[in-house]
């Protein structure tokens, strides 16, 4: 009898459209999260569905256009051609689905078709390198929440993060060989922030995250920290790409207020233009396909803002996306899981 293993590859989400309405219902489910805004229940139903969506929305939808395309949101795009491939490489005895966490294709639905295979085993992938509570851990969160209702559950894999495999970073080295490195003054590193709150709650030994020297290294307290595998990720890159020290910046971007993980990617690319930098180059190593946060606000947004500050260029390198050796990356973390 032939095994079969189910993989559920879980990205964050998107809207159905850039339509106000779809952006609203989107951001409604996205928000109301407890793992993205961690503040007591009645203070975050107040925020969220009083204040932030009916205020966020109609704006947000009009940046939403200019993300989206003739075949819709790239996520969605890439995602399902990610998926195919994925499926084609792993052959007849792995069936590969694609969920997000908000919105469509909902996790209930795909979930609910991988319950009727009755697989021996699923391998569930979050496709965020780096491990985040408002992330992978919302991801694994409402995954085993729906099937801890199934009558049958089969042995369950869970990849965290592979912000160190090699295939992950040499990927990204190889999507960097598009352009001349030499031609850049200075190279960033740019993730997805967070209020500083959340990593500080992955530490049990009471201090906070500024006191586990995660710029540095990787060590048993901080090793599902986010900041800690942001710089990790970073320091594999820059030894890759043999950038070297001084040249480069980590920082985080995307900010709500001024207490989320610093230095803030807007405030360095400023300072940059204005101690004579010319042309920067980009990378966003937080996500695997290009989205409103890389196209948008690194692309369009931050490269707008150098060139108001004496800049030249700022060029964003393109995510993982599709790129063969991504593929070939995810067919071998199944395969490693598998057995």
């Amino acid at each position: 009898m032939n095994k079969k293993t189910g993989v559920l590859l879980i990205n964050l989400g998107t809207p159905d459209s850039p339509s106000t309405a779809d952006v609203r219902k989107y951001l409604f489910e996205f928000l109301n999260d407890p793992r993205v805004i961690d503040i007591p229940w009645l203070l975050r139903k107040i925020l969220v569905n009083l204040i932030i969506v009916p205020f966020r929305a109609p704006k947000s939808a009009k940046i939403y256009k200019l993300l989206w395309t003739a075949k819709g949101s790239p996520i969605i795009i890439y995602g399902n051609s990610v998926k195919e491939k994925l499926q084609s490489l792993l052959g007849d005895n792995f069936e590969v689905e694609l969920a997000m966490r908000y919105q469509n294709p909902g996790m209930i639905d795909v979930l609910e078709r991988m319950r009727k295979k009755s697989y021996d085993k699923i391998i569930i992938i979050p496709l965020f390198p780096q491990y985040a509570s408002a992330s992978t851990g919302s991801a694994v969160d409402k995954a085993m929440k729906i099937i801890s209702r199934w009558w049958v559950i089969p042995e369950i894999k869970i990849i965290s993060q592979f912000y160190d495999d090699d295939g992950f970073i040499n990927t990204i080295a190889e999507r960097a060989k598009k352009y001349n490195l030499n031609e850049y003054d200075h190279f960033i590193f740019s993730y997805h922030g967070l209020p500083v709150r959340q990593v500080d709650k992955v530490y049990t030994d009471g201090k906070p995250c500024s006191d586990h020297n995660c710029e540095n290294e990787i060590n048993d307290d901080n090793k599902y920290c986010y900041k800690a595998a942001c710089y990790a990720t970073t320091r594999l890159l820059v030894e890759k790409l043999n950038i070297p020290k001084g040249k480069y910046t980590v920082c985080f971007q995307s900010r709500l207020d001024k207490k989320w993980l610093e230095p803030f990617a807007d405030k360095v690319i400023i300072k940059k233009a204005n101690e004579g930098v010319k042309k920067i180059l980009v990378f966003s190593p937080a996500f695997v396909a290009d989205c409103l946060e890389t196209i948008v606000e690194i692309g369009i947004d931050y490269n707008k803002l150098f060139l108001e500050h004496g800049g030249e260029k700022l060029q964003l390198v393109e995510s993982l996306n599709d790129h063969p050796l991504w593929i070939e990356t995810l067919k071998k973390i199944v395969l490693k899981h598998s057995n």
